[in-house]
């Protein structure tokens, strides 16, 4: 096993972990983080990671401006991860609603809490790209310069989101509606929990394809979700696709621009008392979008297009593109009408993220 797979693999493993509720390690450059994610633990489990009770939280900065903690010097900084005081009333269900924004309605007076040096810096922010990585919440249990039986490095996980581990695993002629001469290719990574595709569909013609990537949507895209535009957005991407005479549908696993179904959902809950899908998706602790478009570009080499024809709204799908070597020779707009389930969705894309309609 390489070095790159090596340390991949050690990632999946951290992944499988979190999600089952058991303590990591993250050894930076700056210190190391022994780490219990609160959202898949339990208090036996806490009692045995931290008999003393004397574990701080982890929480991302978008976590602490919802709890209004931005205003103490060591919650300031931007987007750098937070550690909260354990005070001795802070037990597993207040670190809990602490750490999940669905319970803020019910618990609104939380706190006092006061924020911490986090001076493992690198290990911290690396425990919130787990955290997305796993899909669980950006919120832990933390214990400083402690080990554990699983121990990684933020290089580990660099691996792990290295796109140019991604290969071609098997391709197949697969007629759809609205292209019948349709061929699909998959493509992974050996630790990758899912596969992302790549539909092809008429003939090269020796002109830059017409490329959409689009991002997994289970709500939308298999559900006929009104609640965004992506189910639709598909369709017609493979329409325009086949009426343009050849080009690629990349479907990337990547649900809930990055952050995970079950994550999304939790956004989805929040928008229904009022928050929209970037406040929302803040409030959980992850950034607005947290895709990485790396993939797609992997996705596109390995296939022999360097230079596309881009079906898209979002300008940081053209930025990424490019910013990973693919020529991006012209921007298509993709529009389609707004109903009235995502009108508000649709007018956040773009006043809020950028979106060119």
């Amino acid at each position: 096993m390489s070095a790159d797979s090596a340390a991949a693999h050690k990632t999946a493993l951290a992944i499988d972990a979190l999600r089952r509720g058991w303590p990591v390690a993250i050894k930076g450059a700056d210190g190391t983080l022994a780490l219990l994610p609160i959202e898949t633990s339990d208090p036996e489990r806490l009692g045995a990671f931290d008999p003393t009770g004397s574990a701080t939280l982890l929480l991302s900065a978008g976590r602490a401006a919802t709890l209004k903690l931005t205003n103490q010097r060591d919650a300031a900084a931007p987007d750098a991860p937070v550690l909260i005081e354990r005070a001795p009333w802070i037990d597993f269900a207040m670190a809990t609603a602490l750490s999940d924004p669905q319970f803020d309605l019910t618990m609104p007076m939380k706190g006092p809490f006061r924020a911490l040096c986090l001076t493992e810096h690198e290990a911290g922010e690396s425990a919130l790209r787990l955290a997305r990585l796993g899909g669980v919440l950006p919120a832990f249990f933390v214990l400083s310069g402690v080990s554990a039986a699983l121990e990684l490095t933020p290089g580990d996980i660099d691996a792990h989101e290295d796109a140019t581990r991604l290969t071609i695993a098997t391709r197949a002629h697969l007629p759809v509606s609205g292209a019948e001469d349709a061929e699909i290719v998959a493509f992974r990574t050996p630790e990758m929990p899912g596969e992302h595709i790549a539909l092809l569909i008429g003939t090269p013609d020796g002109q830059p394809p017409l490329v959409r990537l689009h991002s997994e949507c289970l709500t939308g895209d298999v559900l006929g979700s009104l609640k965004c535009d992506c189910g639709p957005q598909l369709d017609a991407a493979i329409h325009a696709v086949k009426a343009s005479g050849w080009g690629i549908i990349l479907y990337l696993r990547q649900e809930g621009r990055g952050i995970g179904l079950i994550n999304k959902l939790r956004a989805y809950a929040l928008q229904d008392q009022g928050f929209d899908t970037v406040d929302a998706n803040t409030r959980l602790g992850f950034a607005v979008d947290s895709r990485n478009f790396a993939v797609a570009a992997r996705m596109l080499e390995l296939l022999g297009q360097r230079s596309v024809r881009l079906l898209t709204n979002n300008p940081e799908k053209v930025a990424q593109l490019e910013a990973a070597g693919i020529s991006v020779a012209e921007r298509v707009p993709h529009f389609l009408p707004a109903n009235p389930h995502n009108a508000r969705y649709l007018a956040t894309k773009r006043d809020r993220t950028g979106h060119q309609f």
